[in-house]
């Protein structure tokens, strides 16, 4: 062979050689599992709006009650969120055997005090801080009422 033929051949096979160890490189990347840490659950309920099944109507109502009687000072918008919360955990304490902190979580004491409310409003379901069909149900009948 001459001399010409090997150094083409030589040149061709380190260029593919570096192609591969770059596609190489790259498909390790590409293919890594994705960085999936889990949200820490009380960030989540802290952020998050839990309108426990009722309408944005409905939950106005809610909050406008919750202004009214229980210190809410945020906006009526339908969104019952941590400050919404707050208010209700207040009411809830005070007279339906809340015991947890004032944190706006909608948490098992939470909604075994709300459904301690809501015997009134035809809950009839145990007291269990689950907040099943019945217990929406009857928050629905505490909202309209």
């Amino acid at each position: 062979m001459r001399p010409n033929v090997w150094t083409r051949t030589l040149v061709s096979v380190t260029a593919v050689v570096g192609l591969a160890a770059g596609s190489l490189a790259t498909a390790g990347t590409s293919f890594a599992a994705p960085d999936t840490q889990p949200a820490v659950s009380s960030e989540v309920s802290v952020l998050a709006v839990n309108n426990l099944g009722l309408t944005s109507a409905e939950a106005k109502k809610v909050q406008s009650w919750l202004k009214e009687y229980w210190g809410y000072t945020g906006a009526i918008d339908g969104q019952l969120g941590t400050n919404s919360w707050k208010a209700f955990q207040r009411c809830l304490k005070e007279y339906w055997g809340y015991t947890g902190s004032i944190d706006g979580v909608v948490g098992p004491n939470t909604i075994k005090a709300l459904q301690r409310l809501l015997r009134n409003y035809g809950y009839t379901g145990a007291i269990d801080g689950i907040a099943g069909s019945g217990t929406k149900a009857a928050f629905k009948r505490f909202a309209n009422a």
